[in-house]
């Protein structure tokens, strides 16, 4: 009789534990990893990057501060890819793989284009490892509750909370 007891007590506790993993193993991340490809100006450009929410947070000058390097996105440093060489903001930036960094202000952004493309977040930036530097100017855009790169014939855009930051690729 107690045998039978405690088989059964276990057998619930099995039950319970392979039921709240399959519920844990069902929740999406708070910033899941996305990515865009675009053919632009003879090149395929791609981004991957981690997208976080806004979540009623103060984005830009809180959340990432001003002044100082963020990884543009959540998590894994963002990964920018162009497979021919492509003019930047008017500079040439080589094909490769690179880690896409950013300094925003509340006037302009300085766009980072990293030689080291797998990093976590921005712990361990080098910027003796930047491969191009480049500035744009941020303009007032519709809200986006999660962060977004779009990709067109002009380049390509962060947009993020009442914010877009627009660089030209060609």
């Amino acid at each position: 009789m107690r045998n039978t007891f405690q088989f059964k007590a276990a057998a619930v506790l099995l039950f319970a534990l392979l039921v709240s993993s399959f519920a844990f193993a069902q929740q999406k991340p708070a910033s899941p990893r996305d990515s865009v490809s675009v053919k632009v100006a003879g090149s395929t450009i791609t981004i991957n990057y981690g997208s976080p929410s806004v979540k009623g947070r103060k984005v830009f000058g809180e959340l990432e501060a001003y002044g100082k390097v963020w990884r543009t996105g959540a998590n894994e440093a963002t990964v920018f890819t162009t497979t021919k060489d492509i003019k930047v903001e008017g500079k040439t930036l080589p094909a490769g793989t690179y880690g896409f960094f950013a300094i925003p202000t509340e006037t302009t952004w300085t766009i980072i284009f990293n030689k080291v493309a797998k990093q976590w977040g921005a712990f361990k930036y080098d910027e003796s490892k930047d491969a191009l530097r480049v500035t744009v100017k941020p303009v007032a855009a519709a809200m986006s509750e999660r962060l977004v790169y779009k990709i067109n014939a002009k380049g390509f855009s962060l947009n993020w909370d009442k914010l877009s930051v627009p660089v030209s690729v060609k």
